[in-house]
């Protein structure tokens, strides 16, 4: 008797929010037919393809089709982390995103940090699109003219010669990659990370630097009592996604780059899954690391998040 009253209790209680749900789609359902577009690209081009994932787990055959392929468990999980390429790729990858994280995460907030400080508006605005127009930039253009600069004739090249370097090829240098790497990735990226925290900055409330000014505060004490306090919540959300990308270092600018002379320090997960997947043809291989590798990244943001709402107010969740 107690569970049918229960039932009837949960239906009563959905009804009215169906009617609230279907009065709210027809009287807003302009508002309701612009989300579907964005609803239909994640359907087919985020959730669907993960039937794919499937492969991971089979000896795939394209003439079988996943449906037909049989199926092996875990055996390219283990392939990969008994294969002699395992640490040398997931070492590059850290390596390259930790130099990320250290080097170029900070480097926008510099600049929103100098920019807001910049009075001459006509300057202010000129810095911003100068570093703005590198983003727009293809990556293949880049990646050449990085290529072209650090060439054995590149204007790169000819500025380190007169602090002793040899004038070899900087990218025919294991050593070079990483640095050159992230350098180029500051330069094409900085004025375009930095619109976010110059929006987190026009809203801080200019009462506060009055009021700072007349006890006294200089303006690197501001800085560091009113202005970085005031976008921290901005910079730890982004922080937080930052580590949810961690191990995934796009394939497209290390292909433009690298050579088989500097695999050792270049040669990283996503060109790794690259080479299995379109060279060798090893569809299953490719699938279960490229898997691998998002689950690591999902555990490094849950493990950021939780983290961060510990010894923090701010979390993505």
């Amino acid at each position: 008797m107690k569970k049918g009253k229960s039932e009837y209790h949960s239906v009563k209680n959905k009804a009215p929010l169906l009617k609230r749900l279907k009065k709210d789609v027809f009287s807003n359902y302009e508002l309701y037919l612009m989300l579907l577009p964005v609803v239909a690209f994640y359907i087919i081009f985020h959730y669907a393809p993960m039937y794919g994932v499937l492969m991971g787990f089979q000896d795939y055959k394209p003439m079988l089709g996943i449906e037909g392929s049989p199926w092996v468990g875990f055996q390219h999980f283990t392939d990969f982390f008994n294969s002699p390429y395992f640490f040398r790729v997931i070492k590059n990858t850290l390596t390259i995103s930790l130099s990320q994280l250290f080097f170029s995460f900070p480097m926008p907030i510099i600049l929103a940090l100098l920019l807001n400080e910049v009075k001459t508006r006509w300057f202010g605005r000129t810095i911003q699109t100068v570093t703005y127009i590198p983003h727009f930039i293809s990556l293949v253009v880049v990646c050449a003219l990085v290529r072209d600069f650090t060439s054995d004739t590149g204007i790169i090249t000819s500025i380190f010669k007169f602090f002793g370097y040899d004038g070899r090829t900087m990218l025919t240098k294991p050593d070079l990659f990483v640095p050159i790497y992230v350098t180029s990735g500051i330069w094409q990226e900085i004025g375009w990370n930095s619109i976010i925290y110059l929006a987190a900055l026009s809203a801080v409330d200019a009462q506060l630097y009055e009021a700072a000014a007349i006890d006294g505060a200089g303006k690197w004490r501001q800085t560091i009592h009113i202005t970085l306090p005031s976008i921290l919540p901005t910079i730890i959300i982004l922080l937080i996604l930052k580590m949810g990308t961690l191990l995934s270092v796009g394939y497209e600018k290390v292909l433009l780059l690298y050579n088989p002379g500097i695999y050792d320090t270049a040669d990283v997960i996503s060109t790794y899954v690259y080479r299995l997947g379109f060279e060798s043809a090893s569809y299953s291989a490719s699938t279960a690391i490229g898997l691998f590798n998002s689950l690591v990244n999902i555990i490094l943001v849950v493990m950021a998040n939780t983290l961060s709402k510990k010894f923090s107010e701010t979390s993505l969740f």
